[in-house]
């Protein structure tokens, strides 16, 4: 039994208490709950299986919150499945914790608890009791700040070190390699080792080399690996402990006691023990360099923050570091300089490269009022901006700490090597051990030796780090490329989510249309020219602040003329004298008022409204002079991006407020066939129900706060980057660029990334599947052969660089729309 105590929100009478203690006492399991009403706490004694996630979730289900936290810790020092699968259980069994998931591609620890449950220096001391090291990482932390160094840097720092490591223990192993293999493999050595050296005097050389090799580079191996065996949580440290000191206890034993042995079976072992560590630092070298790479996406975003800012102060410009920017700061941004926090131009003109935040390469003009994101680049131009988002409010930042929770998170196909690797080590363990018992009775002369041999290779050659690295190394590699590409994956799950998805439905206004109103026909009556027309239309509808008037405005060219007697007629129009003129602007039943004639024009009005567009009627002295249609036009990669969608088998609808007639305007140019029109935010939650039950799984891509619902709803949330933050933060997706086209490189993303995860996998199986047995000597008695160790050792390190490899493809995966048009 354990006794854990959880806080809870909500209470606010003795019934209530009582209601959350008969709640509690429902579960099996749980032997006693007192909740105290003034404190807000329950004291829970409850058998150890019972996790907290139970008791919360009877607390809820009876009316009351418990209030949770998430943090996230750096783990040190994992080189295996088995090691972070161990930190994972031993957070696991903590009295609060909800979920704890351990990333050994990141190396960090997510877990979610109950409040008021655990300080960071519980969980921290917690995971140190399991043998690593633990650092908390703080708001700051999630922005790459003093607090978490570059991945990429730890990996090259921890490569550098292994590559220290293996120079030391290459120079060490060679002539103990010379000397045993030389003597074996090529006579004339033999007879001059026996002739000059002879035996004896061979073998305390390697024994003397063969020591410092392991108890120099090869002490890595033996400091984390012992207290793994000791603590009954073996991992792969722990395996080449057992190998390597099996091999150099046996040949000291024949060294010093020869007469311990059984007649025949003196042998030595030095030069695998040497070699299985100068083997295995080699492949964790090339290891640590590979996993750099995968973190190479974090890095270059990491690079993209501006160290200072120029900002006003007492009058005058200064550089200031970027942690002393506060919103509303004046900042001075120079040709060619980053900038250093979101904001809004205040003078000046200039174009931005925003590639690296948006995948969009054109650089973007901005001039008084437009927005900067910190981390582009200003072009030629100068720029005065006024801070409006600052630290880990900015767009980099969020997108930064997007990537790293995608980096960090657990695909259901993960649960499954879980499971696997947990049993892996001892499993490995127990086949050595029948290995060396059946060679032991079984085997040739010298059993003694030939066992040995035999089970050292099976300790050797198991590989639990390419089972433990194959996915969350594509992962990382894949959300960081797809970051590159304008793409965020918000979780990390949604990569698997997407490869399920049927159906894409999409909003309407701001996704398949641009999300803002523009003049698209003129039609000119009673000879007036078009920009005559749009000069005249315009001066009257400069006083409106309808987003059609503004539209008009907009496509208006040069100065407008003067206006008087101005007058906005309800539920008509406007009306008023420009340049002499009486001018009336409206809808058609305004002209019908007016007594103006419009018959002429309906044919083609007609066919603009088919369209979905809005028709504006211009009158000049009581005579019709144009008309104009306004709509929200289709953005022009909408098209292609859904025939590409199509071409994948994926099914295709719209769900919008819209009015049935608009929706089915844009439905018919985008060739769009289930739509919904008409609903209201609930409504699309609902259309999303049916369509989820008539196709299967799907995704819903939206920009707005009325889209939030839906994108919380479906299986695959995407919103564009162009959208609303509330919407952002729903979607499990956000196509930074707001080009609907970033959607099939998202699904492109997906499928290779999976691919690539099941390839990993099948490699990592495999590997353990065939090798094991060859190993252990499945193929002596068929033609004789042996494995030896330091082959598996070699085997071994190349299994988790081949997985390294593997996933390193992914940073090759390229945008369909790199040259314009979808690529073969």
């Amino acid at each position: 039994m354990t006794t854990q105590s959880l806080p809870i929100e909500g209470m606010t009478c003795a019934s209530c208490s009582g209601r959350v203690e008969r709640a509690l006492l429902a579960i099996d399991g749980v032997q006693s709950a007192s909740v105290n009403l003034m404190t807000e706490r329950a004291e829970i004694t409850h058998d150890a299986s019972l996790t907290a996630a139970a008791l919360i979730d009877a607390i809820e289900l009876a009316g009351f919150e418990v209030p949770t936290l998430t943090h996230t810790f750096a783990i040190e020092g994992m080189t295996c499945a088995s090691c972070s699968g161990r930190v994972e259980r031993a957070l696991t069994a903590l009295p609060g914790i909800l979920s704890a998931h351990v990333n050994l591609a990141t190396e960090r620890a997510t877990l979610s608890l109950a409040a008021h449950t655990l300080s960071p220096a519980e969980i921290t001391a917690a995971i140190e009791e399991t043998g690593f090291g633990a650092q908390l990482l703080g708001e700051e932390g999630s922005q790459g700040a003093q607090q978490r160094p570059d991945l990429s840097e730890r990996h090259a720092q921890a490569a550098r070190s292994s590559a220290r490591a293996l120079l030391l223990a290459a120079l060490l192993s060679a002539p103990v390699f010379v000397l045993e293999m030389g003597s074996h493999m090529i006579p004339a050595m033999h007879r001059w080792v026996m002739q000059t050296l002879g035996q004896q005097t061979s073998w305390w050389i390697q024994a003397a080399l063969t020591t410092m090799v392991l108890a120099g580079p090869g002490w890595r191996f033996f400091k984390q690996g012992v207290p793994a065996l000791l603590a009954r949580h073996p991992d792969m440290n722990s395996l080449v402990v057992l190998g390597t000191l099996s091999a150099y206890s046996y040949s000291l034993v024949a060294t010093l006691a020869p007469s311990w042995l059984p007649a025949g079976s003196v042998h030595v072992y030095y030069e695998p023990a040497a070699l299985i560590v100068t083997l295995i630092l080699l492949g964790r070298t090339l290891e640590q360099r590979a996993k750099g790479r995968t973190g190479d996406a974090i890095g270059r975003l990491l690079g993209l923050r501006a160290k200072t800012a120029r900002v006003e102060r007492a009058s005058a410009f200064v550089d200031v570091p970027i942690q002393e920017v506060v919103r509303g700061d004046l900042i001075q941004i120079r040709p060619g300089e980053r900038v250093p926090v979101d904001g809004e131009v205040m003078e000046g003109s200039s174009f931005v490269d925003e590639s690296m935040i948006s995948g969009e390469p054109v650089p973007v003009e901005k001039s008084a009022g437009g927005e900067l994101v910190a981390g582009t680049v200003n072009g030629n131009g100068s720029l005065t901006m006024r801070a409006t988002r600052v630290g880990s409010e900015t767009v980099l930042a969020q997108i930064i700490r997007m990537v790293e929770d995608a980096q960090g998170a657990k695909l259901p196909i993960q649960s499954v090597v879980d499971r696997v690797t947990q049993w892996f080590v001892p499993g490995v363990m127990l086949a050595a051990l029948l290995t060396f018992v059946v060679w032991l009775v079984l085997g040739p002369q010298p059993a003694l030796g030939h066992a040995l041999v035999s089970a050292v290779a099976v300790l050797i050659i198991a590989c639990p780090c390419a089972m433990g690295l194959a996915t969350p190394t594509s992962i990382m590699v894949g959300t960081g490329r797809a970051a590159q590409m304008g793409v965020l994956f918000g979780r990390g799950e949604a990569l698997q989510g997407l490869k399920e998805v049927k159906l894409v439905a999409f909003d309407k206004t701001g996704t398949l249309t641009q999300g803002k109103p523009a003049l698209t026909d003129v039609m000119e009556c009673a000879g007036r020219g078009r920009e005559e027309l749009l000069s005249l239309t315009a001066a009257l509808e400069a006083r409106s602040e309808h987003p059609i008037a503004q539209a008009i405005v907009e496509a208006a060219h040069g100065e407008l003329p003067a206006v008087s007697e101005l007058e906005a007629v309800p539920g008509m129009g406007l009306r008023g004298r420009v340049s002499g003129q009486r001018i009336e602007v409206g809808a058609r039943r305004f002209m019908h008022s007016l007594g103006v004639d419009v018959e002429a024009v309906q044919a083609r009005v007609q066919a603009w409204t088919a369209q979905g567009k809005t028709p504006v009627y211009v009158a000049a002295d009581g005579v019709l002079a144009g008309v104009m249609a306004v709509s929200d036009p289709v953005k022009p990669s909408a098209r292609a991006a859904l025939d590409a969608l199509r071409a994948e088998g994926l099914e295709v609808a719209m769900i919008t407020g819209d009015e049935e007639r608009t929706a089915q305007a844009i439905a018919n140019e985008l060739g769009i066939k289930e739509v919904v029109a008409g609903v209201m935010p609930a409504g699309k939650v609902e259309a999303l129900e049916r369509l989820r039950r008539a196709h299967g799984a799907l995704a819903f891509v939206g920009d707005g706060i009325n889209d939030a619902p839906a994108l919380a709803s479906a299986d695959v949330g995407v919103a564009m980057g162009t959208g609303t933050d509330v919407a952002m933060e729903s979607a499990d997706v956000v196509l930074m660029s707001g080009d609907v086209r970033a959607l099939v490189d998202a699904f492109a993303i997906s499928r290779a990334t999976l691919r690539n995860i099941h390839q990993n996998l099948f490699w990592a199986f495999i590997y353990n599947i065939v090798l094991i047995p060859v190993a252990a000597g499945a193929l002596y008695p068929l033609n004789g052969t042996q494995l030896s160790p330091a082959l598996a050792a070699g085997a071994m390190g190349l299994s988790s660089v081949f997985v390294l490899g593997n996933a390193l493809r992914l940073r090759r995966v390229r945008s369909a729309w790199a040259a314009g048009k979808k690529a073969a």
